[in-house]
């Protein structure tokens, strides 16, 4: 059975938020992922990032779009959302997911460390689309 997972690209001024995986997390340590998390039962993909963009980031999110990204992972359904606007600033709520956020330029996520490289093209892709 797959895991389904929900994450949000929350993308502005031609950057992209990530956040740096707790190098002590069991699954995909010490790298740079889009915020988000598991679906739980229930709910739907897009309840999942809203719930999770406020537990992890302290922010409501607005009007989450899907996006179409290739995940390599096959043991997990990854949903992914583009969010453009929320309410509130960003901020580390769950530091014991994340030892760090940041904004990154399309030249940045090119050196990034990331979860999933796979998906490297698609955050520059937003990040420029963003600015």
């Amino acid at each position: 059975m797959r895991i389904r997972i929900a994450v949000a690209a929350l993308v502005r001024d031609g950057r992209v938020l990530l956040g740096h995986r707790h190098p002590l997390r069991r699954w995909y340590p010490d790298c740079w992922d889009l915020i988000g998390g598991h679906v739980e039962d229930g709910e739907t993909a897009e309840e999942a990032v809203r719930r999770e963009c406020r537990e992890e980031l302290a922010v409501t999110i607005n009007d989450p779009e899907p996006i179409d990204i290739t995940f390599a992972d096959p043991s997990l359904t990854i949903t992914a959302f583009v969010v453009t606007r929320w309410q509130g600033e960003p901020t580390n709520a769950a530091p014991d997911e994340h030892d760090d956020l940041a904004w990154f330029t399309p030249a940045d996520v090119a050196e990034l460390t990331l979860a999933d490289p796979g998906i490297r093209a698609a955050l520059q892709a937003l990040a420029r689309n963003s600015g």
